[in-house]
């Protein structure tokens, strides 16, 4: 999660486009993951089918334009408040769940949802200003919201591959974003980047292949409540970078919406479903573990 915050610096560091950006973290990620399932012998017996290959390369186009629009949002508002808004990931998980699957949504998650959103108008800033100015800023924030709803899009489809270590479903997700980005990349703006070059091979090797191993094996040890709260590390040391490296802060008002998206995802992450058995805390879990909204990050991010 340390790590996960410091992902906007590396993205703004780079001087690259966001379609860039995205196209060689996939790209150095690929390398990274790909060296690690291969030294594992992972690939052996990888489990896949027909259906679960298809299901982890649908997840891996959601990634990929959620981390397009993530990236954007930096741009256009600043990280720290991309990086909030964008943690509302877990309230899609549940209100997605509920119109596509028919979950239960209970009134009690129902109204830590109200409250988080109302966490949200306070964070985002937004003044009437916004809407009839058309600036980029009001743009921002859709963009990171678009972003974290792509994001719980993607955990509900990942939850469903069932037999397959998440190392290679995050392996078959950057994959997929070479081709997909390969278009849409403008080498040309790569000229001259420089050292930004050594920001998007961090942003591969060391936020996609290193930051998704720890989380893994994080994921297959530590009970869920313990993984909701230090999830919170990260936009926390996102604001602290934003702060430091750019001088960014958001204000007071904004930062009286932070404890209320807290509180509210902690209440809708660890709040158990009716008549649920208790989940084993073991390995085995891994696979639904992939892209859950802790955050990416892979992620996050």
């Amino acid at each position: 999660m340390m790590l996960s915050g410091t992902l906007g610096v590396f993205v703004v560091e780079s001087g690259a486009p966001p379609f860039d950006v995205v196209f060689f973290r996939v790209l150095f990620g690929a390398v990274a993951l790909g060296g690690y399932v291969t030294a594992r012998g992972m690939l052996r017996g990888h489990g896949f089918t027909r259906r679960t290959l298809a299901l982890a390369v649908l997840g891996g186009v959601l990634i990929v334009l959620n981390w397009v629009l993530l990236f954007e949002s930096y741009e256009n508002t600043s990280i720290s408040v991309a990086t909030v808004v964008y943690h509302t990931q877990p309230f899609y998980v549940v209100l997605l769940g509920a119109l596509l699957f028919r979950e239960r949504l209970t009134a009690a998650r129902a109204g830590w949802i109200a409250v988080a959103f109302a966490g949200l108008v306070l964070v985002s800033g937004v003044t009437p200003a916004d809407f009839t100015g058309g600036g980029a800023y009001l743009t921002g924030i859709g963009q990171a919201l678009l972003a974290a709803l792509l994001y719980g899009l993607s955990t509900l489809v990942t939850k469903r591959i069932t037999g397959v270590r998440p190392h290679l479903i995050a392996l078959v997700q950057v994959l997929v974003g070479i081709p997909l980005l390969l278009p849409l990349a403008d080498f040309g703006a790569m000229r001259g980047t420089g050292w930004g070059w050594g920001w998007l091979a961090g942003l591969g090797l060391i936020h996609t292949g290193l930051m998704y191993v720890l989380m893994y094996a994080a994921y297959a040890k530590l009970p869920t409540a313990k993984i909701a709260v230090l999830a919170f590390v990260y936009p926390a040391v996102a604001m602290v970078m934003d702060w430091a490296v750019y001088g960014h802060h958001i204000g007071i008002v904004q930062a009286l919406g932070v404890p209320l998206i807290v509180t509210a995802s902690l209440k809708v992450t660890l709040a158990r479903p009716p008549a649920a058995a208790p989940a084993p805390r073991t390995a085995g879990r891994a696979p639904e573990a992939a892209f859950r909204p802790a955050t990416p990050a892979a992620c996050e991010a």
